[in-house]
């Protein structure tokens, strides 16, 4: 029972952290932070688009010797993840869940450039992206986006 009370009074800290900072944000806000946002969501959506044409080039990046359907799977997961949280963060729509399932793949992308099978400037682009989804996942969408029009219409 103390381990649960421990643990309610920890997730409680960290929600007052969470809103905390998105007030900040949400006062702090100016277009600058909604044109990054908009410019990371047309960039994913982008590269999602590169990826569902290049299925293979992905693949072989994955797994050099033998493509096997897991493999097959996480190529077509990428793609998907890019193309769908791509626009959800241009529109500002659940931006944080969208960014949240983006942070695994862009991470990925750094080890892949680790073992160096991707070139320098791909890995500043997945560096960039990788800061920029940090940076939005905890600051939120911002006063232009929909989510929060439908906050304030709620």
């Amino acid at each position: 029972m103390l381990k649960f009370c421990n643990l309610l009074i920890q997730n409680q800290c960290v929600m007052e952290t969470i809103v905390r900072m998105n007030k900040w944000a949400n006062s702090h806000t100016n277009i600058l932070f909604d044109v990054m946002r908009v410019g990371l969501g047309s960039f994913l959506f982008w590269k999602g688009m590169q990826f569902a044409g290049q299925t293979e080039t992905l693949v072989r990046l994955m797994q050099p010797t033998d493509p096997q359907a897991a493999t097959i799977f996480i190529a077509h997961y990428i793609a998907m993840a890019h193309l769908a949280g791509g626009i959800l963060v241009v529109f500002g729509l659940i931006t944080r869940l969208a960014l949240i399932i983006q942070l695994p793949i862009l991470t990925g992308a750094l080890v892949v450039h680790a073992t160096g099978q991707m070139p320098p400037p791909e890995f500043y682009q997945a560096l960039a992206a990788l800061i920029l989804s940090v940076f939005f996942v905890v600051i939120g969408s911002g006063k232009h986006s929909a989510d929060y029009s439908w906050k304030m219409n709620m």
